[in-house]
């Protein structure tokens, strides 16, 4: 197993506490990165690699119809806990268990950069509609406060051999892609931002004694810094990227 795969499936081990401390999207990006797929809605969206169902839900909540494909089984279990009724379905990017054509977008939430680039842009444009969209998001930590710029310098280190991951890389089945930026902020505890910390895959691959210096610090810093000691609840800032791509 490569370095990349080995990130990529690690994610199940930790589906409960993944499920718990991932943002969500905000509705605005998923509604700017399907303003230009044709046909009326309700849309035939595929989240693929859904994870635990963030971008699912917001998906659904948008009313449309959505399909989740992941393809790790606990974190697919997960998401048919916490979202029933959704179909969510075994499968990658690589290899999407869908028919030619069969869907007008396809959202990916935070998860683009593990894709295999030629095998994973051929699936996709092979399951959208002509004219149909391929919606990539990230979700960024805002680093214009002091203390989520420390909470970087903390995990900068172990994450280092993801450096460039979050971007898109052109595609000769696509169209130029279109870029929008959304800020939103999700309320966080102590407990809360161990956890997010814990659900990533850097710290999840990493040896038991790194972890343990990691979560030290975040510690550390929750108790000590001034915009969060003593405070039982903070707002955690996030700012969404959000890709839009037409299928040529």
């Amino acid at each position: 197993m490569t370095r990349l795969e080995q990130h990529r499936l690690s994610f199940g081990a930790a589906a409960q506490t993944y499920a718990g401390a991932r943002p969500t999207y905000p509705l605005e990006a998923l509604d700017w990165a399907l303003d230009s797929v044709p046909g009326k809605a309700p849309l035939r969206v595929v989240d693929l690699a859904a994870g635990t169902g963030q971008l699912t839900r917001v998906v659904l909540a948008a009313g449309h119809d959505v399909v989740a494909v992941e393809p790790d089984p606990e974190m697919r279990a997960q998401l048919t806990r916490t979202t029933p009724g959704v179909d969510c379905l075994a499968g990658s990017a690589e290899a999407i268990p869908l028919a030619d054509g069969s869907a007008d977008a396809v959202v990916v939430g935070t998860a683009f950069h593990w894709f295999d680039p030629v095998a994973a842009d051929t699936e996709i444009a092979r399951v959208l509609r002509p004219g149909g969209v391929l919606a990539p998001m990230w979700n960024n930590r805002d680093l214009s406060l002091d203390w989520t710029r420390r909470l970087e310098e903390i995990i900068t280190p172990a994450r280092q051999h993801l450096a460039g991951l979050d971007t898109l890389r052109p595609s000769s089945l696509f169209e130029q892609a279109e870029v929008a930026e959304f800020p939103h902020s999700v309320r966080q505890t102590a407990a809360g931002l161990l956890d997010l910390v814990q659900s990533r895959s850097w710290y999840l691959t990493a040896a038991p004694e790194e972890q343990r210096q990691i979560l030290d610090q975040v510690r550390t810093l929750c108790a000590t810094h001034p915009d969060l000691a003593g405070r039982d609840s903070f707002e955690l800032p996030y700012t969404t990227v959000a890709y839009r791509l037409r299928r040529r």
